[in-house]
């Protein structure tokens, strides 16, 4: 029987990891989502979005076909290493068309096997057929769950320098599309930006607009306390009226002249800044900086 590509079951982002029992804490995995189907017609890899990439991941579907199972639905990412053994996505695209022997399947779910459908099974039985499922040492790996509570397990993701963790209630059966029975919690960086614009609305928090060696990367929470609010409004007085950045035309923004720099915590892992919030601030001529 010829099986299909099913649409992923997908985490909801949320701050805080969930407390209590019923729930399995993951590394999350800074990679590409990918579904391993196994049937008559052999081995298939398909993206996040049901595209056969099959004919990037040889290796990873060489590998898959000694798995000893009739026919398999199984979900993982697919990721590559970096020197310190952390999922690097920056690496990925050149690894796929390059080295794609480099490549590691992280399996996580099973969807079927060996003719059954298993999503109306509690995670936790899946996770335990696919365990048994996928051997130790190769490039096909089980996504282990951490021990411990999920504040525990978040703050030492975060502390090995991980993207975050991926929690899932260890009862919960697969459904496509997205859910709260499984979340993601992302570890937060920080760092040293230039502060190109600002957008003061009345009724709305104030933001800053933040760039990287000038790449435009968002907006910033501004939650100091008033005195040092009115520092940074103080500094920004004396330099508004700079021309948009090109592509930048954003309505209600006052566009700073260059020598504003600020630190800003951001969620890891995002093209642009997520969840951010302004720390200090600072011009570049001052003492200290």
């Amino acid at each position: 029987m010829r099986l299909n590509f099913i649409k992923p079951m997908e985490p909801e982002l949320v701050e805080q990891p969930p407390k209590g029992d019923g729930w399995s804490h993951e590394v999350k995995f800074d990679g590409y989502r990918t579904q391993l189907i196994k049937d008559e017609n052999g081995i298939r890899l398909y993206t996040k979005t049901g595209i056969d990439w099959t004919s990037k991941y040889r290796p990873t579907a060489a590998e898959a076909a000694k798995l000893k199972a009739e026919s398999f639905v199984i979900e993982g990412e697919i990721i590559v290493t970096n020197d310190a053994g952390l999922s690097d996505f920056h690496a990925l695209r050149s690894a796929i068309t390059r080295r794609p022997q480099h490549l590691y399947l992280v399996a996580f779910d099973l969807l079927h096997l060996n003719g059954h459908d298993l999503r109306d099974m509690p995670l936790s039985d899946r996770r335990e057929v696919l365990q048994a499922l996928v051997p130790a040492g190769g490039h096909i790996q089980f996504s282990e769950a951490l021990p411990g509570t999920g504040d525990a397990v978040y703050h030492l993701a975060c502390e090995a320098n991980l993207e975050g963790i991926v929690s899932k209630r260890l009862d919960s059966v697969y459904r496509s599309g997205s859910t709260m029975n499984w979340r993601k919690i992302k570890c937060y960086i920080e760092k040293e930006m230039d502060i190109i614009g600002v957008q003061r609305e009345r009724g709305k928090p104030a933001m800053v607009l933040m760039a990287d060696k000038g790449r435009y990367m968002g907006g910033a929470f501004v939650t100091f306390k008033a005195d040092k609010r009115q520092a940074l409004w103080d500094r920004v007085q004396g330099k508004v009226g700079a021309p948009p950045p090109k592509g930048l035309k954003m309505q209600k923004a006052e566009w700073l002249k260059p020598g504003l720099s600020g630190r800003v915590r951001f969620l890891k892992g995002e093209e642009q800044l997520r969840h951010a919030m302004l720390k200090d601030f600072w011009e570049d001529n001052d003492a200290g900086h």
